[in-house]
């Protein structure tokens, strides 16, 4: 059974004054004034550093923007350190962030400047005991640095960048999940179906109860049973964590991730029964449309004959994929695995959800050698990647080829700004804009996965995977170090 995620803490924390203090360990290499001087970079090449990725509209992501106007929750782990009093981060930052276009891209990067920039920092004790590495230039697929790039290794939540790419291959960034309630030929039950919509929520319980109220006409008087059905997902509903506030258990019907609080991100306590405590949010709402329910609502699929008299759809998957991947959403992640399990025709549960995405992935040509997919979301510590397969598939969403994998690339935190990353990067010597990546932690294991653009206008992507680390602050800042070094390595190459 996996090792329970160790939960984020809110510690008080200076990352950058951690990375001063490697410095002084490693007697003043100047690899740290090349990273100092990409701050200065940052200020020209950070107006374009995230459009690169699009699709984007007057500078934001259309789906984060639509998130944003909807205000809806999100979910998932915090990987990100917070600063006392720092206030919460703009959605996104589109008045640093510009178009890739204005810079230069025709000088290649140089690998041999790029290795040593990197090689005093890789070595960092602060990472632990083992550490792989792969660096790529998006545009050719070429490999500039790799450090056992091909080493499976535990990837934590950056795994959460194969499940969406796998889901957006799979089903398309337009696909919504349907939520359905079915009324049965007699008129006298409701059956509320779920389709595997994490992000269901109590206004769209409400508009599907006064829709179903609307279908049964009548008085109101007559009372209707309620039944909920859940057998679009099968196998167990419990991640192999265990019970843990990351996650609640995987089912096909829940409302707001079952969540037993007002949070929206981060650990929480969930319902024990997502499904049972959305089916009963569902009478208490069909009660205020007028409708009278007998009884308790049960488990069970609708009855042959009956119709679908209301239907709530999830926002697209373009949008699911950057909430999962900007805030670290267990829940969805494991929700995308799920739905692409169901479109490749294995079963929907957690064995069904791993053949698919690594099917789904083998049809992308990604290196899968030594791969195990062991969840969506990264919580199981029975999982396995390659830097390798997380840079390969950064480059497939980067292929202009490819444009309904870009969400992959689109809902990357952006350091200093959004999601999981949008307490780090915060200090001068750092690199606000430049870098976007998914952050990993599990006890022991810290990594970091993304893009960044280089001295010369060109979009790298890189993994660092990290384990046997024993301060996760100060495996974070060393991870911080390496992604912040790409920006001015081979700085002077042409």
């Amino acid at each position: 059974m996996a090792e329970p995620v160790e939960e984020p803490s809110n510690r008080p924390s200076d990352p950058w004054g951690r990375i001063k203090n490697l410095k002084s360990k490693r007697n003043g290499s100047n690899t740290w004034q090349v990273v100092a001087g990409s701050a200065v970079l940052g200020l020209v090449v950070a107006t374009g550093a995230v459009l690169a990725a699009g699709p984007w509209d007057n500078g934001q992501r259309k789906a984060e923007r639509q998130l944003a106007a909807a205000e809806h929750p999100t979910g998932g782990v915090h990987h990100g350190r917070r600063l006392p009093g720092a206030p919460e981060p703009a959605p996104s930052a589109p008045a640093v962030l510009g178009a890739l276009d204005t810079v230069t891209r025709s000088a290649p990067q140089d690998p041999a400047s790029l290795r040593t920039a990197l090689a005093p920092l890789i070595a960092a004790p602060e990472l632990g005991t083992q550490v792989a590495a792969s660096v790529v230039d998006t545009a050719t697929g070429e490999q500039l640095y790799g450090r056992g790039a091909a080493t499976p290794m535990t990837p934590a939540s950056t795994v959460k960048i194969a499940t969406a790419t796998a889901a957006l291959s799979a089903l398309g960034p337009d696909h919504r999940i349907a939520t359905t309630v079915r009324l049965s030929e007699d008129g006298r039950t409701l059956t509320l179906v779920g389709g595997g919509d994490p992000t269901l929520d109590t206004a769209a319980l409400r508009s599907l109860a006064t829709t179903a109220a609307k279908a049964l006409g009548g008085d109101g008087e007559d009372p209707v049973r309620l039944a909920y059905d859940t057998s679009r997902y099968t196998g167990p509903v419990r991640h192999p964590i265990g019970k843990n506030p990351n996650i609640a258990p995987v089912t096909a019907l829940m409302v707001d991730e079952g969540r037993l609080d007002d949070s929206d991100r981060g650990p929480a306590d969930r319902s024990k029964d997502p499904a049972g405590d959305a089916a009963r949010a569902f009478a208490a709402e069909l009660t205020a449309a007028g409708v009278t329910v007998g009884g308790e609502p049960r488990a069970a699929r609708p009855a042959a004959g009956a119709r679908t008299v209301a239907t709530h759809r999830s926002a697209p998957l373009s949008a699911l994929v950057e909430r999962t991947l900007t805030n670290s959403d267990n829940d969805i992640a494991e929700a995308l695995a799920r739905q692409t399990a169901i479109a490749k025709g294995e079963s929907a549960d957690f064995a069904g959800a791993r053949r698919a995405v690594t099917t789904e992935l083998k049809k992308l040509r990604v290196p899968t050698a030594g791969a195990r997919l062991a969840d969506g979301s990264g919580l199981d510590r029975q999982g396995r990647v390659t830097p390798a397969l997380l840079t390969t598939l950064l480059a497939r969403a980067a292929d202009p080829e490819r444009p309904g994998l870009r969400p992959v690339l689109t809902g990357l935190p952006v350091a200093g700004f959004t999601g999981t990353l949008s307490t780090r990067y915060r200090d001068t010597t750092g690199t606000p804009g430049l870098i976007r990546a998914k952050t990993g932690t599990l006890t022991g294991v810290n990594s970091l996965a993304g893009t960044v653009v280089d001295p010369q206008g060109r979009l790298l992507a890189f993994a660092f995977l990290a384990s046997g680390s024993t301060v996760p602050a100060d495996a974070e800042a060393a991870l911080d170090a390496l992604a912040a070094a790409l920006t001015g390595a081979g700085g002077t190459a042409g």
